[in-house]
């Protein structure tokens, strides 16, 4: 009884947070993920005040906002619209993460940072969160916009790519052509597992649809609806995949219905909570104390996110013949670092790669960079949209 009353003290304390936070951020006109992410800082346990006790239940809740988010971002999409991007997202995002590496190493041997914590560094700040930047782009109204339809493109596969970078990273220190053979092989497992299940579903799905709809159910068909999207985030993730990937393609095999619109529309508030909880626990995740103790670390970490990545995605997008006002619109998009990095920085900080300071400036880093992010996105991309021709 303890552990549920502590459990629900703390559930009405990260809502709080989020609630205050959120108008705090409302009333000063900036994104509402900020206020969000603050709100979750201030009940963070490194923190003073009022605190939650414990993070690992939330971040499981959070997940379902990921799922949630990510599942109505799909429906808005269709594979030929992805199909439209395919070369720049195939191609150009691993192009992007090999610049994000070698800058990481560059920048590491003029800090004296090490060649291997260079290289872990870059890693981590190469993938963009699709979490974060399609709840920008949703805000802004650029979601599928043509430099929106890039980035959401970019960042799926960037999510591909944190299969192959989890298993390459314990031996940053010490790569042989065997390692290499070994992140191959569990990239390619991970996609020849999923492909069968994915045309499978493309062919059984509208069907399934068709056939609850018929019945004349909206509960019933709500239901399946949320059950194709909570399944295939399950099962990309036990094929080693992300959460979001999987609930993006379930929406894109959803999308073509016109009834399921409808009924994810009765789901948005929800949505929009559990979102406000992923944000609130991001926030509480960061030690505030790193801005004091390690400042050259996160600033250096942060600028190369925000700099070195605005500076990569602008020329790999041009690179691939798209307007460089639209490749600029794409390197502001991903100047930031998200839920990923936490997972690559604690591979790195458990393969004894990089210390605790390195976990933690990661994570300031990552608040910080989320944060101007969103300030960016909505500051910048109309002047920048002022220029195109008409």
């Amino acid at each position: 009884m303890a552990v549920e009353t502590t459990f629900y003290r703390d559930l009405a304390l990260v809502f709080g947070a989020a609630a205050l936070g959120g108008g705090a951020a409302k009333a000063l006109r900036q994104p509402l993920i900020v206020g969000y992410v603050i709100g979750g800082i201030v009940i963070g346990p490194f923190t003073p005040g009022p605190r939650v006790s414990g993070l690992h239940e939330f971040e499981l809740l959070a997940e379902v906002g990921v799922i949630l988010l990510m599942y109505s971002i799909g429906l808005e999409f269709s594979f030929r619209e992805l199909l439209e991007v395919k070369w720049v997202a195939i191609f150009g995002a691993p192009l992007g993460i090999l610049f994000s590496v070698l800058i990481g190493a560059g920048l590491g041997r003029v800090l004296g940072w090490g060649v291997t914590q260079g290289l872990v560094i870059g890693a981590i700040i190469s993938v963009a969160s699709t979490m974060v930047l399609s709840r920008f782009l949703a805000d802004c109204g650029d979601l599928r916009s043509l430099h929106g339809r890039v980035m959401i493109g970019v960042t799926l596969v960037e999510d591909l790519a944190v299969v192959m970078l989890t298993v390459a990273l314990p031996s940053f220190g010490n790569l042989g052509s065997g390692r290499l053979l070994s992140v191959a092989l569990a990239a390619g497992k991970s996609l020849l597992l999923l492909s069968p299940i994915i045309v499978l579903a493309a062919w059984l799905v509208p069907k399934l649809l068709r056939q609850i709809l018929r019945s004349g159910s909206e509960e019933l068909y709500m239901l399946v609806v949320l059950a194709l999207g909570f399944s295939t985030a399950a099962i990309t993730q036990a094929v080693g995949l992300s959460l979001a990937l999987g609930a993006f393609l379930a929406g894109m095999l959803v999308s073509e219905a016109e009834m399921t619109h409808k009924m994810m529309e009765k789901v948005l508030p929800l949505r929009d909570a559990f979102v406000a909880l992923f944000f609130v626990t991001i926030g509480a995740l960061v030690d505030p104390r790193v801005l004091i103790s390690h400042p050259a670390l996160w600033i250096s970490i942060m600028l190369l996110t925000i700099l070195g990545k605005f500076v990569i995605w602008t020329l790999v997008v041009w690179l691939f013949r798209y307007p460089l006002i639209t490749a600029m619109l794409v390197g502001i998009g991903l100047t930031q670092i998200g839920e990923f990095s936490y997972v690559l920085v604690t591979v790195a900080r458990d393969a004894s790669l990089v210390g605790s300071e390195v976990y933690n400036a990661t994570l300031a880093a990552s608040v910080v960079t989320i944060v101007l992010n969103g300030l960016l996105m909505r500051k910048i991309p109309p002047r920048l949209r002022a220029l195109m021709p008409a």
